[in-house]
């Protein structure tokens, strides 16, 4: 008997993927920035929003749809900027204040704050 390389997954896990996959590989070619994100990128921010708005088939079209609409608005690179400064800003001290004092540090935030107001009107 082939034994298969695949870790054991329970079918629940496996339709999770695959929906994710499949939501992901929807990306639409409409604009310069649409496939500039890498898919690893896309699916951290669709885990994260489905953590945050319950694990559902409606909210994983909607988790999908925000983070193509972030990804229309603004680059990749910009997007990784502004989530670094925001990761940074929560770390405690006084080293990290070069990543809330520079007014360069806001037009990033706010561009990205921008794209997500955007986006969840769009899409919730």
């Amino acid at each position: 008997m082939r034994r298969s390389v695949l870790p054991a997954m329970s079918a629940c896990c496996v339709a999770a993927w695959c929906m994710v996959a499949g939501a992901l590989l929807a990306v639409p070619a409409s604009s310069a920035y649409a496939n500039d994100y890498p898919t690893d990128a896309r699916a951290d921010y669709v885990f994260a929003c489905m953590a945050g708005n319950g694990q559902t088939h409606d909210n994983l079209e909607r988790c999908s749809c925000s983070i193509d609409s972030i990804a229309d608005t603004i680059p990749y690179e910009k997007y990784v900027q502004a989530e670094t400064i925001l990761r940074m800003r929560q770390v405690p001290g006084d080293k990290t204040g070069e990543f809330r004092d520079p007014p360069w540090i806001k037009q990033v935030i706010d561009d990205l704050r921008r794209a997500q107001t955007e986006a969840e009107l769009k899409c919730f």
